[in-house]
């Protein structure tokens, strides 16, 4: 038998492609062409930017003192030094934000979906995290200085500024809880229901199990959204070249502060240091991502 016979051309054509007519297929084509070119020039800015970093701000990566020194002694026109201050000041604060923020942003999703639904204070609550979502980042810095530095009087701190933080995380955490929950087969609640489950119990043992790599996935990108934030750490804390693990007293650096500390001092040094800080902080939120990913795929509810 022939293979090259028009009989076997139509059958190993299917049939919903022989269907289509010729306009049919040049707006296909022409879709096609249109989205790929749109990626294409999503994603030039982006490669841009990582070219800039990496020729910038890699040499200083690759000194031995970059992850293990500060710049505690050094002079805007001195090179070297590291970032080792930022580092610890960036992850405390992420994780005192991130300790706040999971646990409460988790029970407030879970009582929107499982509890509160329809309820009043449910409303109140959605239309709440609403405008938590948009909340300008400058704006969480000042209310928390209203309260924490000028009512309560306390000093300015890397703990205040986790505390500005929170306002910015809390509302992914709740979003995304709320969201992953939904997902959740209402089937899977009523089987356990059947089988005299408590619903405290069927939450915590069904529910939430099924939908934490969504949960999971979700907190590990609000952390890296708020590691980037600048305009709280102006406001609530000053900066510092040397190391301070002391989060609730004295100046303590950041990598975003950092950044824009060293682009104030207008010399080759500090322009070094800040390309290198900014690569910083851009591998290590890549980092939070490969481990969202991570996280995503080992808590994934298991088919098989």
């Amino acid at each position: 038998m022939r293979t090259d016979s028009p009989d076997v051309e139509r059958l190993a054509t299917p049939p919903a492609f022989q269907q289509l007519g010729f306009g049919r297929k040049l707006k296909n084509n022409s879709a096609t062409v249109v989205f790929t070119a749109a990626f294409g020039l999503a994603v030039i800015p982006l490669l841009w930017v990582l070219y800039t970093l990496l020729e910038r701000g890699l040499a200083p990566l690759l000194t031995p003192t970059w992850f293990t020194n500060s710049f505690n002694g050094l002079l805007p026109t001195d090179f070297g030094g590291g970032v080792y201050h930022a580092l610890v000041g960036t992850l405390q604060q992420a994780a005192v934000c991130a300790l706040v923020c999971v646990p409460l942003g988790v029970m407030v999703g879970v009582y929107l979906v499982e509890y509160g639904r329809d309820s009043r204070l449910a409303k109140t609550a959605t239309f709440m995290v609403d405008i938590l979502s948009g909340l300008p980042s400058i704006v969480a810095g000042l209310f928390i200085y209203a309260l924490w530095i000028t009512t309560f009087g306390l000093d300015r701190s890397g703990f205040a500024v986790a505390l500005a933080l929170v306002l910015l995380m809390l509302p992914v955490v709740v979003r995304v809880t709320e969201t992953m929950l939904l997902i959740v087969p209402d089937e899977l609640r009523e089987a356990s229901y059947a089988l005299g489950v408590p619903k405290w119990k069927t939450i915590v043992k069904i529910v939430l199990p099924t939908a934490l790599s969504g949960i999971l996935t979700g907190i590990m990108l609000g952390l890296a959204r708020i590691m980037g934030e600048t305009a709280p750490l102006l406001i609530l804390v000053g900066y510092s070249s040397a190391i301070n693990f002391n989060l609730f007293q004295g100046e303590q650096a950041s990598l975003p502060l950092t950044i824009f500390m060293e682009r104030s001092t207008g010399t080759a040094a500090g322009e070094a240091r800040m390309w290198g800080a900014a690569l910083t902080l851009v591998l290590l939120i890549m980092l939070i991502n490969l481990l969202a990913t991570l996280l995503s795929k080992v808590f994934a509810v298991k088919t098989k």
